[in-house]
């Protein structure tokens, strides 16, 4: 089916001029906050640091959880990013922090299956897993730059619990602009992602399923734009023998897309202190770090919490989109690793 793209959601487009001042997408907790945010976590510590049973009432936040519920409609109608900070990361053990990440999550949205583990808690950091592995995936990869991709959830939440001795700065790129770009310039561009592309299960398929699966990097949905690209994946997938094969046009679509991310004018550089959290509307920006360097003798190890949120701000998705009950749910599991 012939796909005529069409402009979308001009209101959540942005450009690094627009967001050059970090105080656009940084909320502070202040003093109160942070009382309010501690005692939270008490009540939930109280029940259980098995964060496997804790919801969001067990997380009560009287006067936060109005400012997040604004921060989550700000990250699905506006921007699409945020930084939160203030949490003090000397004062909790990474159990601690662990719990009111996943405390502040509940409020942002239901936690989804991150891989075929079940994990709905996530580390990012080296997992000793190498770049030519074709089972590895960029939360357990160490050191190397990651390009700007989606992930598979409709928010994407990061918290640093360590950085390393230098590098491994956040980025996020605006896909709305970029899309829009596209579909003014390069219209032919632009609905070439409107088809379905094959994505590299990474060796986490169903049993006896097929190793790759089927996804439109660009869809429109009841007049909003949803975006998914994770280009070594799609080009990962060529592995595979009886993965569709992307065609000269499609390359180039994937190739302008990267580049246009990569590009100055449409990508932000943010540092996450100890204590940070990100998060993401995943449809609408396109994230990646720069490249880092650990030290294991002085602890500067980089460490970070993830969490893929399924957003109530949201009334309706393409199907493709849905939370459906897959074989990654079967087995609901944290990843809590301790890193040295």
């Amino acid at each position: 089916m012939t796909t005529t793209p069409r402009i979308l959601e001009t209101l959540c487009e942005w450009t690094s001029s627009d967001v050059a001042d970090e105080e656009l997408w940084t909320e502070r907790f202040d003093t109160s906050d942070q009382t309010e945010l501690d005692a939270a976590l008490r009540h939930a510590l109280a029940k259980s640091d098995d964060i496997l049973v804790l919801d969001r009432e067990d997380f009560p936040l009287p006067t936060l959880g109005h400012r997040l519920r604004r921060i989550e409609d700000e990250l699905i109608n506006g921007r699409g990013f945020v930084r939160l900070r203030g949490v003090d990361r000397k004062a909790y053990t990474q159990t601690e922090m662990e719990v009111l990440y996943w405390g502040i999550g509940t409020h942002l949205g239901l936690p989804w299956p991150q891989n075929k583990y079940g994990h709905v808690l996530g580390d990012v950091t080296d997992q000793n897993k190498s770049t030519v592995d074709p089972t590895a995936r960029g939360n357990e990869l160490g050191g190397v730059a990651l390009p700007f991709h989606c992930d598979g959830s409709d928010l994407v939440g990061l918290m640093c619990l360590e950085n390393g001795r230098s590098g491994g700065l956040s980025a996020v790129a605006n896909s709305v602009r970029i899309h829009n770009q596209l579909v003014a310039d390069r219209p032919e561009l632009a609905a070439a992602l409107y088809d379905e592309l094959p994505y590299d299960f990474r060796g986490e398929e169903p049993v006896g399923g097929r190793p790759y699966y089927l996804v439109p990097v660009f869809t429109e949905w009841e007049s909003r734009l949803f975006v998914r690209c994770i280009p070594p994946y799609i080009f990962a997938s060529q592995r595979h023998p009886g993965a569709p094969r992307l065609t000269d046009l499609q390359k180039e679509a994937l190739a302008t897309l990267v580049q246009m991310a990569d590009h100055p004018t449409n990508h932000v550089l943010m540092d996450l202190l100890p204590g940070d959290m990100q998060f993401i509307n995943n449809y609408h920006v396109l994230h990646g770090r720069t490249a880092y360097v650990d030290e294991r003798t002085s602890g500067q190890v980089r460490h970070l919490k993830r969490l893929w949120l399924e957003t109530t701000a949201l009334s309706s998705r393409p199907p493709h989109f849905a939370n459906r009950r897959t074989h990654w749910s079967k087995n609901r599991t944290a990843s809590r690793l301790q890193v040295r």
